[in-house]
């Protein structure tokens, strides 16, 4: 019999609650652990998911023999430093999108990962969605003809103040990289790196950006269309463009459940349900796997895809002049 894996948190807000419990709802993990600087935090999340240990460090969590793999679940602005303490300490880690704030410490993570043979993934679940999965199924068969663009928006309305966590830049806050990633991930599945990209962008009063729009173009005529924003209310829908007909996907893209596919031959509609739970359960079924098979990367969330979406993000901010505080060094 296979011991379920023992899952570490670091960090005990909303998203680690929400990934918790669909690790606790899988029958092959558990948590082990919780880590968060607020002491009485990490005890009252440790209780909620039933973890048996809980820390006011992340440095007592990674050291913890009893984890076998770290899902780092903090603000943006820390993932970096995070994701190097688990590895630095022999931990396979999982790291809450984005990876990093910036391609530069994503390759760090990487590259740490990768002189210690460990499995390192960043959590882009939307990619293992089995409505993506069809999506991309589609359009490899040739039933809408050659891929022409995509077009992509996650929208949603956050109440404004300069603290909230997407308008921090002290904690890496913005539209982009909280929302613009699954849009960005979705145009990367389908038609690959872009040969050339141009962006806009709404700043917040705190200088993050509030709305982004980008343009990825390619060598051969296809493109991207994608946006973002945190003050505005969408349907956050994706539509994929062909020759011979088109793919709607239902909103919101990154946990869309729904397609309506088109063409001369007439449309349909097909519904691709996610698994019970909060759909992280199919990243935390990935995660199981990897670690089974022994392996340092997963064909269907590859690293390489992170650290190429990053890249891209990296000059949308280039473009529309979003920088953090200590980013750089």
């Amino acid at each position: 019999m296979v011991r379920a894996v023992r899952w570490g948190i670091l960090g005990a807000g909303g998203i680690a609650a929400t990934v918790g419990a669909d690790v606790v709802a899988s029958p092959g993990s558990l948590v082990a652990a919780v880590a968060s600087r607020d002491l009485d935090r990490a005890v009252a999340l440790a209780e909620r998911l039933g973890a048996a240990r809980e820390y006011g460090s992340y440095d007592e969590l990674v050291a913890d023999p009893g984890v076998d793999v770290v899902y780092v679940a903090t603000t943006h602005a820390q993932h970096h430093a995070a994701a190097l303490a688990a590895l630095h300490a022999g931990k396979p880690v999982l790291v809450e999108k984005p990876l990093a704030l910036n391609a530069r410490q994503g390759h760090q993570i990487a590259e740490a990962a990768a002189r210690r043979g460990l499995l390192c993934l960043e959590g882009m679940w939307t990619r293992l969605n089995p409505t993506v999965r069809r999506i991309r199924q589609i359009v490899e068969s040739g039933e809408i003809g050659e891929l022409r663009a995509v077009r992509a928006d996650l929208s949603h309305t956050f109440d404004y103040h300069p603290a909230h966590r997407l308008f921090d830049p002290a904690v890496g806050g913005g539209a982009l990289l909280d929302l613009g990633v699954y849009p960005a991930a979705v145009a990367w599945l389908l038609l690959g790196r872009p040969d050339d990209v141009s962006a806009r962008a709404t700043p917040a009063p705190t200088g993050v950006d509030a709305a982004d729009s980008m343009l990825w173009t390619y060598a051969d005529g296809r493109c991207a269309q994608l946006t973002c924003s945190a003050v505005s209310e969408a349907g956050s829908t994706a539509t994929v463009i062909g020759t011979r007909g088109w793919i709607e996907a239902a909103g919101p893209i990154f946990r869309t459940e729904e397609i309506t596919v088109a063409t001369a031959q007439g449309s349909r509609t097909e519904r691709h349900p996610l698994p019970a739970g909060n759909g992280y359960g199919l990243e935390v079924a990935e995660v199981e796997r990897c670690l089974h098979a022994g392996a340092t990367d997963s064909p269907d969330m590859p690293l390489a895809a992170s650290l190429g979406v990053l890249e891209v993000l990296d000059e949308v901010r280039r473009q529309t002049g979003v920088h953090y505080p200590g980013e750089e060094e």
